[in-house]
């Protein structure tokens, strides 16, 4: 590949962060439509926030079972297998009317857009040569960091001018450019392997295989766990900002791109610490200093001491600290993996989700009419992770590789 992207691979890249973005534009752009959806639907936000819930249950399961399906069928089969259904499923969002069928349409949805976060992955590992991967991975990184900073802002505005249900009208608007690029603009980067094993006894081995191994586990869940307050915010912050604070759909949109570009900031600061320091030692600071934020916020929620700049504040720095440790935990968990890294990788995504959808679910049920569901599973999940570290670790067998931690740069942000 030359030193210079041209324009080809211009369109390659594009393509490959439109379909890691899926995931970012399908949370973001409704959560500014929360208490609108709740009082279009006639249900408490509480149970809107479980629609996010069942969203990140759908992306959880969705990576475990397109990863032995790219295997089996090529790149592009399931990828349009995938994004039809999830444009069926973003139209029966826009059409429901009930939040319980809301519900089952999100983890529909997500079930078949996840395919684009899993499908890119791949085909980056297809399309470019080794010594390359890092500088794609930066490069996508890039268009993948778009979402999260214009989806929320975007999200406010359509449900103030138009409605929320035209949410999900410029979702299946995405999802058909999508379908275009890949069917003009991607190649088929993988044959079809009739010989791959779909046999579920013969995957659930190979995964337990994994998760055996000592590294894995310990920065796998570390990682997924310090990542879990992020989707803690994500479903608790429409509440807080919009109703707590009286903050407006389209402020409350710059406010959520304010906290992602910080974060995303911090990753791309914390590519400039590994050239001084190991992930391990980043993880470990980071982690000390996110204790220590999460322990004031919960403190100010219970002490009825918060106010909305310093929240903002508060979280913005608390969220940064993920760019240092998710991206490199998620590396050195996948550092010891070479012929199976598709399935290392599957695994490591379903723990995050998984573990996410988790945390999500327990702000909605641990709702209380305040900031501190949310402050206190943040807080849970920073502390939890850092115990987790200190107990499960014994030695580094391997270190991260600067393409490793790019890579989860970009599959960081792809669920922001």
């Amino acid at each position: 590949m030359k030193k210079k992207i041209g324009q080809k691979q211009f369109y390659l890249i594009l393509i490959l962060g439109l379909l890691t973005a899926i995931g970012p534009l399908s949370i973001d752009m409704y959560l500014p439509a929360f208490p609108d959806i709740a009082k279009g639907l006639h249900a408490p936000v509480s149970s809107v926030m479980l629609s996010l819930s069942s969203f990140f249950i759908g992306i959880s399961v969705g990576q475990l079972i397109y990863g032995p399906l790219l295997e089996r069928f090529g790149r592009k089969r399931p990828l349009y297998f995938g994004l039809v259904i999830y444009a069926l499923s973003s139209l029966a969002c826009a059409t429901t009317v009930t939040v319980d069928s809301l519900i089952i349409y999100r983890l529909f949805q997500a079930l078949g857009g996840c395919v684009g976060m899993v499908a890119a992955r791949a085909m980056v590992r297809d399309l470019f040569a080794v010594e390359d991967n890092a500088k794609i991975f930066s490069t996508l990184m890039l268009v993948v960091a778009v979402s999260p900073i214009i989806a929320p802002t975007l999200g406010g505005y359509i449900t103030a001018y138009f409605g929320w249900r035209y949410i999900f009208g410029i979702l299946i608007f995405v999802i058909f450019i999508i379908i275009a690029g890949i069917y003009f603009l991607l190649p088929e980067s993988k044959k079809p392997d009739p010989d791959f094993s779909l046999r579920p006894v013969s995957i659930f081995k190979s995964y337990i295989s994994i998760i055996k191994h000592q590294q894995f586990a310990i920065y796998a869940f570390t990682g997924a766990i310090a990542y879990a307050g992020l989707y803690s915010y994500i479903s608790g912050s429409p509440y807080v900002f919009m109703v707590l604070f009286k903050v407006s759909e389209r402020h409350y949109g710059w406010i959520f791109t304010i906290i992602a570009a910080g974060l995303i900031s911090a990753s791309q600061f914390n590519n400039l610490l590994l050239r001084k320091y190991t992930s391990e030692q980043i993880i470990r600071s980071a982690l000390f200093i996110q204790n220590i934020i999460g322990i004031v916020l919960v403190s100010t929620s219970i002490f009825g001491i918060s106010e909305l700049y310093s929240t903002i504040i508060l979280i913005l720095l608390f969220l940064s600290c993920q760019g240092f440790i998710f991206p490199n935990a998620s590396a050195l968990s996948m550092a010891a993996f070479g012929h199976n890294a598709g399935s290392a990788s599957a695994l490591m995504g379903f723990i995050q989700m998984s573990i996410g959808a988790l945390m999500s679910a327990m702000v909605s049920f641990l709702h209380n009419g305040t900031s501190l569901s949310m402050t206190g599973i943040m807080a849970v999940c920073s502390i939890s992770a850092t115990i987790i570290l200190s107990l499960g670790r014994r030695r580094i067998l391997n270190k991260a590789s600067k393409i490793l931690v790019e890579e989860e740069d970009v599959e960081m942000i792809s669920t922001f």
